[in-house]
């Protein structure tokens, strides 16, 4: 028999947490989500957006982030268009492509804009930036926005990283805060509003029962990935760390079924590799020989070896620590090989990927492992 989940999301009781004065027939609606915008019992969020369209507002226009709508853009830096939807008859405006943040051609017809989109605690994953940006936009057209809040799937306890030097902002990272920042979707919007958005009408929708210590599994909510390479909160556990070699010519496991696991290329040597990783002692984690072929992205149809990462203890582990120590040990190892990509990245066109991802110059990656 299913048991209720542990925490309750706004979106469960849509009705009793809506602010009362934006409860009207004829309020126009915007709504931001994507394919883990759901409640409790996997009911999308638009399903319940549509059944209180007419009573506590109008459903007027969708928005979606970066991977689309619908979560099918595979890769990063891959577009899409807006689009009529055919079935509910609503305008779906594009936030990754033309437009990242919302024209006032698109807020024009709305009264409010809604936000639900699922964070998974690491500074690189653009939603945050997408509700950012929305932050922005309503703010200067006057619009109240409110945001769904939501777990923070890695707890709300660790934090990890250095925020990022003012120069080094990017679509990865608009304001400087930790890579792993510890927050709920709606604790960052606060955030925003207090140091960079004053003025905005933010109201914040609350969620019942979640504990700051909690991982997404303790939660009882059910797991919807994201974007397509985010399929497990074990890829979760590991992004804040392993995102970053999205920067160089390693495979980080795109194109495989265990992404941000798996690592490697065609000219490692996986033995090496694990026993000067193992050697490091990182705390919660065993590293594991292995061979993979990655169906597209880097070294596609090419057998690379490396590593899988499994995590023995998630409350000791550091995944910060763990990605920036396989990348120095890869560029020790093998300098003839091992080369950080050039741009652009995530709409940089200058500053090379590892630099906006790591917020600070390239001779300063290291940073980060000098903390404990």
């Amino acid at each position: 028999m299913a048991h209720a989940p542990r925490v309750l999301l706004p979106i469960d009781q849509l009705p009793e947490v809506w602010p009362k004065d934006l409860q009207s027939p004829t309020l126009q609606l915007g709504a931001v989500l994507h394919p883990a915008s759901v409640d409790g019992s996997l009911r999308p969020t638009l399903t319940h957006l549509r059944e209180q369209s007419g009573s506590l507002f109008t459903l007027a226009a969708l928005f979606g982030p970066q991977h689309g709508f619908e979560g099918t853009t595979q890769d990063n830096m891959i577009e899409w268009e807006g689009y009529q939807d055919g079935r509910w008859q609503l305008p779906v405006h594009s936030l990754y492509g033309e437009h990242r943040e919302p024209s006032a051609e698109m807020l024009e017809p709305l009264d409010a804009l809604f936000v639900d989109l699922m964070d998974v605690g690491s500074r690189y994953y653009t939603f945050i930036w997408t509700l950012f940006l929305c932050m922005k936009a309503c703010e200067e057209r006057g619009m109240p926005i409110v945001v769904a809040d939501r777990p923070n799937p890695i707890n709300g306890l660790t934090v990890e990283g250095i925020p990022q030097d003012p120069n080094y902002l990017s679509f990865v990272g608009l304001h400087p805060i930790p890579v792993r920042h510890a927050k709920t979707i709606g604790e960052l919007a606060r955030q925003f509003q207090e140091e960079v958005f004053p003025k905005v009408d933010l109201r914040i929708l609350p969620m019942d029962g979640w504990e700051r210590a909690m991982w997404w599994d303790e939660t009882g909510l059910p797991w919807v990935l994201p974007s397509p390479n985010m399929p497990t909160l074990d890829t979760a556990t590991v992004y804040p760390g392993m995102c970053l070699l999205e920067a160089c010519n390693l495979s980080e496991g795109r194109g495989t079924t265990r992404p941000f696991e798996l690592f490697g290329a065609p000219w490692i040597d996986g033995e090496e590799l694990v026993e000067t990783l193992e050697s490091e002692d990182l705390p919660g984690v065993h590293f594991r020989v292995v061979s993979f072929e990655p169906t597209f992205h880097k070294h596609a149809q090419q057998v690379c070896q490396g590593a899988q990462i499994h995590v023995l203890d998630r409350d000791v582990y550091q995944p910060l620590r763990v990605g920036l120590t396989i990348l120095r040990s890869c560029e020790a190892l093998w300098p003839e090989h091992f080369a950080w990509n050039p741009p652009p990245y995530e709409y940089e066109t200058e500053k090379l990927p590892i630099e906006i991802l790591i917020g600070r110059p390239v001779d300063q990656v290291w940073n980060d492992l000098n903390l404990k």
